[in-house]
């Protein structure tokens, strides 16, 4: 099963949520677009993924979102985010974000490195 991640639950979560100060640039520092992109890692990737500049990933096996340039071009990542982001491991769920999300969460994975 595919999620859909929508606009709606996204900015419902934004309200709810402020960008924490252990690691992460500062929200001051981010564009509007990587603050939206920090907004969608908090909610669907931090509970296994570093989505910091510093800590390591809750899930010993989920690549640090500051690491991922290293394994894969960015630029590969937007079809993957688009079509459906599938792993090889179980506990991954799959997902696919919405157009006007995929710049959003690539613009963030570039503040990292």
């Amino acid at each position: 099963m595919v999620r859909i991640i929508g606009f709606s639950v996204m900015m419902a979560v934004a309200a709810s949520l402020m960008l924490p100060s252990d690691g992460l640039a500062q929200s001051a520092a981010l564009s509007p677009s990587a603050q939206r992109g920090v907004l969608l890692a908090r909610t669907y990737c931090a509970r296994c993924h570093s989505i910091d500049r510093l800590s390591p990933s809750p899930l010993t096996i989920a690549p640090a979102f500051r690491d991922l340039h290293k394994r894969y071009p960015l630029e590969r990542l937007e079809e993957a985010l688009a079509e459906g982001l599938v792993t090889g491991h179980p506990t991954m769920p799959e997902f696919r974000f919405a157009p006007d999300q995929i710049g959003d969460f690539l613009n963030f994975l570039r503040t990292l490195d």
